[in-house]
Order: C-alpha cells, then structure tokens, then sequence
C-alpha cells in the first residue's frame, strides 16, 4: 500500500535528522584542524631568523668560556689547598719545637718524635706512587682524583683540632700517598684543557669532527698560555701559606733575635744541618687554645672551600666514552704503561730536570730561609723570605709566554743559568748571626731563586705538554713520572738533613748540570729526528654479556678464551709495533696503518673476512 504525500513527510523515529547547522560545524573543525597544523609547522618548520651558523659560533664561545673557567678554577683550588696545607705545618712546626709549648699543653706525649713521624710519612710515602696513581687516575678519573686528593689535605688539617700520634701520623701518611695523584692529575687536566680548547676553536676541521689524534703542534701554543696561567695563580700559595705566620704568630708571641739566635755562631755556607745552636724557646707567650682553633677553623673552612672548587666549578677532562676506554684497557696494563713509558729517551733524558724541579724547590723553603735567611734576619723575617720569593715566582711564571715567539729551551736553560749562578754565589756566602745589614740581599737573592723556579716549574710542565700534545691517553703516565721523579728528590732532601751547607750546594750543582747536558742531548736527537720508542696502548675491549648471536665471530668461543688469544696477539704486536719514529702526522698514520695490516689480528680477520665473502659467493651459485 503506497503512503499519501502527507505520510511521506512525516519520519520514521529511529530516522537520523541531520542537524540545520551541521555542515557549518564540519566546516569549523576542519578550520580547525588546518590552523593547528599550520601551527605546528610553524613552530617546528626552520625559522626566518635562525643563523645555524650563527648558534653553533655561540656554542663553541661558551664552551671556550668554560675551559677557561677551568683551567682558573683547578689553579685556584690547587693554590688554596697548598696554601692552608703549608701554612698549617709551618705554624704546627714551630709550635712543637718550642719546650715550653710542648710542656705546658702536651707534657709527655712526644710531640717531636711525632712530628718526625709526621714528615717521614710526608716524604718517604710517594716513594711508591709510581705503582697506584696511574690506577686511582683511571678508576676515578682526573676530575674526581683531584677532588678526593684536596679531601685529603682537609683531613689533615682537621686531625690538627685534636693533636695525637693516632691522628696526625696517619693524615700525614694519608697526604704522603695523596701527592703524585693530585700533581699528576692537574698536569693531566691543564694539558686536556688545552686540547679541548684548540678543539673547540677549530671544531670546523674535520680531524676534530672525526674526534682523530690533533696535527702536531697544533695545540702548543694554548698549553703554552694555560700552563703558564697555572703556575702564575698556584705560586701565589707561598705567599697565602704566610698569613697565618704574619698575623697570629708574630712579634707579639715570638722571641726576639737576641734571644732566639744566642747560641748562633755560623749561618750561611759554613753551615751543617740547618740552624745549629737555635734556641729551644722561640716563643715569649703561648697563643690561647681558643685562638688557635679559631685559626685552625678558618684553615679548615678554606679547604673545604677548594673541595666545592673542584667538585662544582671544574669540569670533565675527557668525554664520558673517552673515560670508559681509558679504563677498558685493562688494569694490568695500566699498571705497566708507566714503566714501559721510561722506554722513551725523552722521557729518560728529562729525568735530570724533574729531580732538580724537587730540589730547588724544598731547597728555597727550607735550606736557603732557614740557614741563611732565619739565622741572619731571625725567625720574625722568615715569612717575608717567602713571601718575596712566591711573588717572585708568581710574577714571573708570565715569562713562559716569550715560548710562543721564542724556541722552547729559552724556558728551560734560562732558569738553570739563574739558578747555576745563584747557587755559585750561596757556595761563597756566609751571613753573620743576627745582623740585619744582609736584609736586602737575601730578599733579592729570595727574588732570582723565585725567578729560577718559575722558569724551571713552567718550562718542565710546558714542554711534556708539547711533546706529548697529541698523545691524550698517555698524559697521565708522562706526568705521573714526572711527579714521582720529584717525589724522590723531596725523599733525597729529608735524607740530607744534617750534610753541610756547601755538599747540599754542590749536590744541587751537578744535578742542574747534568740536567742541562741530557736536556741539550734530547734536543739533538729530536733534531736528527733519532727514533724514540712509545709502549702501545691496548685497544678498549668493552665486555658485553649476552647477544652472542649477533657477533660475528665464533659464537662458540668463550670470553676467557678470546682475551686471552687477544693479549697473546697484543704481545706480539707491541714487539713489532713498539718503536714510532719522529715523522710528521700523515707518514706515522701511514706506518701505523701497514704495521697493523701486517699484525696477526690483521690477518686473521682478513681471512675471516675472505671466508665470509666465499661463503656467500657459494650460496649465490647454489640459489642461481
């Protein structure tokens, strides 16, 4: 039955009426739609403004920036805690050698015999810092090395609230074995700052896009200008370490010259030991307990204040990848990477000059003050002794900036001739005991040894920078040697306590000579490019458990198996490949290339390699 036209218009009621506005609706959100994608092409699209050049420029500035911020933050820091380190055993030791003070406020406990206890762990503990740095470098790396080896010093000067053989023995020991880490570490990182600074200046290049080993002497001449900025602010420590003599013990507690130098007969050259005949009292009053914790307390807040320097303001000398394989290598051999290192003639001929570099600088704080500056002026003058002399260092550590015109053994050889002629002179010079006439000459004399130390401490660190500029993972070997050497020769100097003043000189002599003469043979042999011999560094092996299936060597080979056949291989690769010859950049990469080539790991992973390349030849004939 058809519907009328009447039932045709009315609906059904399950029959979906279309809305009147519906087609406007759908029109606004597909508007919508469309605006918000515009937007977000708009946000994430390249920007009319946006210079990529122009950012990357900015970025490469900040971290510019921030190198420099390092490399004064690690000065600073290392400055501070010699600073409160000396200043705290200057003043320890004069307290205890007095015998009232020792008396009144210790009565038995011995406070001499343990202050020799104290400086024999000083200075006989880094003997063996050849066999650990190296290790505690690697472990925790340069940053944190530093920050633990300022921890340290700060134990050390907190043992001093309260005065036992249990707590300052044991803090001494602790610093004796914390030295050669904290040294090494800091040539280590101002060195780094250096390569990561020229790294940063020409991060177009494509050596450093490709993260390869740097042109040679391309980045002298920053190592040039960050070691020299180091030592200007670090000397400055000698004349911090003073304050604490200036202002607290001073001429209100000490005893005059009259009676501290009563006894004196002979100062200067005619000397043997230090002062003999120095009175045991040098103090007229004895300073309050509670000034001297106050004292101790400002001390220990500044060494808590070089921890917070090193931890927040100096940052990593290596990229986190870059620690990973430093510490890859194995401990076995990062344990014997610094005596193959003394291998290298460089290395050897250097050795001279970093025993004198111990020498002259324990022998201007303690021989030349005390025998010649304390015996003539009195003990009143001995902070301004050194006060002159770390100025002196300080101010003329700048002088190693002439290295960027002039060749680098002016540095060097000009601080041996300052120090050769001032030693001749101190062989002929003997003060007279409490005569103030000499004043002027022995602040001068303070002076030239101040200007001698800055070129020798700037030109030595200067130069193993130089020479081993390229070579970012031996650094801390070189300077770990470095440093060691100098260990010893601070042992060599607690040992001639009691020689005469004229053998102490002598010693001093020869040492610098024959320093000069293999400095001057190592230069030669550079110039004849005479072959040296650099210890291969083993490549990182990463460890990773598990996915075997997806190596492509023998998954049925074991791990132990596989280091094992590796270190057999790195063996016999080190024997062939263990001499590198003195060439320019592109010729060592070159015979690096054809030793490797030829090495058995080479080969076997070219006939592995051809096995695979059959094999799939093989299953393309089979299929075809």
């Amino acid at each position: 039955m058809e519907a009328t036209g009447e039932e045709a218009l009315i609906p059904h009621d399950d029959q979906f009426v279309v809305p009147p506005n519906g087609n406007v609706n759908e029109m606004l959100n597909v508007d919508h739609e469309d605006n918000v994608q515009g937007q977000m092409e708009e946000f994430l699209g390249p920007q009319a403004d946006y210079n990529e050049e122009e950012e990357e420029k900015k970025y490469y500035r900040r971290k510019r920036l921030g190198i420099i911020k390092n490399v004064v933050a690690a000065s600073i820091g290392a400055m501070i805690v010699y600073s409160v380190y000396m200043g705290l055993l200057q003043m320890q030791l004069i307290l205890h050698y007095d015998t009232t003070y020792r008396e009144v406020k210790y009565s038995n406990l011995g406070l001499q015999d343990i202050d020799q206890k104290m400086l024999m762990g000083i200075n006989v503990t880094p003997i063996i810092g050849l066999l650990y740095t190296p290790l505690l470098i690697r472990f925790l790396g340069t940053k944190w090395m530093m920050f633990l080896a300022s921890g340290i010093y700060a134990l050390f000067v907190s043992t001093n609230y309260w005065e036992r053989y249990y707590t300052l023995v044991p803090s001494a020991v602790a610093i004796g074995v914390a030295i050669v880490p904290l040294w090494a570490s800091l040539g280590n990182y101002i060195t780094r700052m250096a390569q990561q600074y020229y790294e940063c200046v020409n991060y177009k290049e494509e050596h450093v896009q490709e993260q390869k080993k740097l042109p040679k002497g391309a980045c002298h001449s920053y190592i040039i200008v960050f070691q020299s900025v180091f030592n200007i602010i670090f000397n400055l420590s000698f004349v911090f370490a003073e304050f604490p003599m200036a202002f607290v013990l001073n001429s209100v507690y000490l005893h005059d010259n009259s009676h501290v130098l009563a006894q004196v007969k002979h100062c200067g050259a005619k000397v043997t030991g230090l002062i003999p005949g120095f009175n045991n009292t040098v103090l007229k009053k004895l300073p309050s307990s509670m000034l001297l914790i106050q004292v101790e307390s400002v001390l220990m807040g500044f060494a808590f204040l070089s921890m917070i320097i090193f931890l927040g303001l100096c940052g990593a000398a290596y990229r986190p990848t870059e620690e990973i394989d430093l510490r890859s290598i194995g401990w076995g051999n990062i344990f014997q990477l610094p005596f193959k290192h003394l291998r290298d003639y460089r290395l050897r001929l250097l050795c001279p000059f970093f025993i004198y570099s111990g020498f002259e600088t324990l022998f201007a704080i303690s021989g030349f003050t005390l025998s010649y500056g304390v015996c003539a002026l009195g003990l009143n003058k001995l902070w301004l002794l050194i006060v002159v002399y770390g100025l002196s260092a300080s101010i003329f550590s700048s002088l190693s900036l002439s290295l960027l015109r002039l060749p680098r053994w002016v540095c060097l050889i000009s601080g041996a001739f300052v120090h050769g002629v001032l030693v001749v002179v101190l062989m002929a010079f003997s003060p007279e005991p409490k005569c103030l006439k000499y004043e002027g000459p022995l602040l001068v004399i303070s002076a030239l040894w101040g200007l001698g130390t800055a070129l020798n401490k700037t030109g030595v660190s200067t130069l193993l920078g130089m020479l081993y500029a390229e070579e970012k993972e031996r650094l801390d070997f070189v300077y770990t040697i470095y440093h060691w050497w100098q260990a010893i020769a601070i042992f060599i100097v607690y040992l001639w306590y009691g020689l005469p003043m004229r053998a102490k000189l002598s010693i001093l002599l020869v040492t610098l000579l024959l320093a000069c003469c293999c400095y001057w043979v190592m230069e030669r042999r550079l110039a004849k490019r005479v072959p040296f011999r650099l210890p291969r560094i083993p490549r990182p092996r990463h460890k990773v458990k598990g996915y075997r299936y997806l190596e492509e060597d023998n998954s049925d080979e074991s791990d132990s198996e596989r280091s094992e056949e590796d270190d057999r291989e790195d063996e016999r690769e080190e024997d062939d490949c263990d001499v590198v010859q003195n060439l320019d950049g592109e010729e060592r990469d070159q015979e690096g290339w054809y030793q490797g080539a030829n090495s058995p790991r080479a080969r076997r992973r070219g006939a592995e390699g051809r096995g695979q390349d059959d094999a799939r030849v093989n299953e393309r004939d089979g299929e075809i």
